[in-house]
């Protein structure tokens, strides 16, 4: 498994319904941070981490994005980023949620991937080799890449403990939470037990969270906590204090 080709799949299905009415014409990951799309700024990322072969779901909107971002992004120098598409939205009439939309993308995609979602801003966020190439020798089967809580979510997701390991912890424990920041690594095997058939032909529709609460009480959810900037981009005033120079909380 060390020698699996880096891929990614980045998450655009989304009504971005809190985002509204900017949503209402455009796509959540086509709107603009500092002059670029935020769909942009990952595959800048997954570029320079030596990613050239990207997924990308869709179904709100899914026709600007296709006719937007294309087959290919080039970013000279560095080597081009083929991209394909799981159209949720043509096969299924709209999104299939995240852990339904990744069940459905997993033909197209290597044993080990990278996921992440296209409306979170994370520029400084390495997309790293040598990361991927320890998940995949390693026995997890998810490592996620968690962040200090913004405001919005000040209760956090999921612990970690000093092995590293994702921790699902009870709602009365007092334990450290933090906020799951999309960024991931994923085994298909991750995705074997779920419950839909890899490329998910009936359209079913599942949240991821459930899943990674599993994997966590198994023990096969490893975790790194990013220190780097990192937005959900969930509202439009997120978007604007973004675009403003100033950081949201």
């Amino acid at each position: 498994m060390n020698n699996t080709p880096a891929q990614a799949l980045l998450l655009a299905a989304g009504r971005g319904e809190r985002m509204r009415p900017l949503t209402d014409h455009i796509p959540k990951p086509l709107l603009e941070v500092q002059g670029k799309a935020l769909l942009q700024w990952h595959l800048e990322g997954l570029q320079r981490g030596g990613v050239h072969s990207v997924v990308i779901n869709t179904a709100w909107l899914e026709e600007q994005l296709t006719e937007r971002l294309g087959a290919r992004f080039d970013a000279p120098p560095l080597p081009p980023v083929d991209i394909r598409y799981s159209r949720e939205g043509r096969d299924f009439g709209g999104a299939l949620e995240t852990a339904g939309g990744i069940v459905r993308a997993l033909p197209q995609l290597a044993p080990v991937f990278w996921v992440a979602a296209g409306d979170v801003y994370a520029p400084e966020f390495a997309f790293s080799g040598g990361d991927l190439a320890r998940f995949a020798a390693g026995p997890a089967l998810a490592h996620i890449w968690l962040v200090p809580n913004p405001a919005h979510n000040p209760k956090g997701d999921f612990g970690l403990s000093t092995a590293g390991l994702a921790l699902n912890l009870a709602g009365d424990d007092n334990a450290p939470r933090y906020t799951f920041s999309t960024m991931a690594l994923y085994k298909q095997a991750f995705f074997a037990d779920c419950g839909i058939v890899p490329g998910n032909p009936d359209g079913i529709k599942a949240p991821l969270a459930p899943l990674l609460r599993r994997g966590m009480d198994n023990g096969c959810v490893s975790a790194t906590l990013f220190a780097g900037t990192w937005v959900d981009v969930g509202t439009p005033a997120r978007l604007a204090e973004l675009n403003s120079g100033d950081s949201p909380v």
